[in-house]
């Protein structure tokens, strides 16, 4: 599969997120950028024998950060993540991400591990495409996304 198509608004995000946000320093480049992220613990794993793997903790760097939402935004549609995910991420083909309800968990790091690895039937991982920067900026993003008055589906979860 040829990825050079796509290198060209990812390098695109990279000098947004850079320019937009209040850094000196440019995303850290390097083995430890690229390492793939340590494993979360979050209740929609499944444990064989009731005994869960190790896993890490990972932390959004910009949480809250209303620059990085916005550089975010930006990204999400120079990324065509509109085209699955709606406009503003009220879902199209792909689910909202605004309405507050999460398949795989909506967790920061959740989120991020979702957009890393991808998830099975239709998100592909960008973890080989993003650093990890790039992520944590779309993750901001996302979680900036206001809940909709309205929302026309059914919880996953029963209360």
């Amino acid at each position: 599969m040829d990825l050079r198509p796509v290198a060209g608004p990812a390098l695109l995000a990279l000098a947004v997120v850079a320019a937009s946000c209040d850094r000196k320093d440019p995303p850290v480049a390097g083995a430890a950028a690229r390492s793939a992220p340590p494993s979360v613990r979050y209740q929609a794993h499944i444990s064989a024998g009731a005994v869960a793997p190790a896993g890490g903790s990972l932390r959004n760097p910009y949480t809250g950060d209303r620059k990085v939402a916005e550089a975010g935004a930006a990204l999400f549609s120079s990324m065509n993540c509109d085209g699955c995910h709606g406009g503003g991420g009220t879902g199209f083909v792909g689910p909202s991400l605004s309405d507050g309800r999460w398949r795989y968990g909506g967790a920061e790091d959740e989120i991020f591990q979702s957009i890393y690895y991808g998830r099975p039937q239709g998100m592909p991982a960008f973890g080989g495409l993003l650093e990890p920067d790039v992520i944590w900026t779309l993750v901001t993003y996302i979680q900036s996304l206001p809940v909709p008055a309205n929302v026309p589906t059914q919880s996953w979860v029963t209360p």
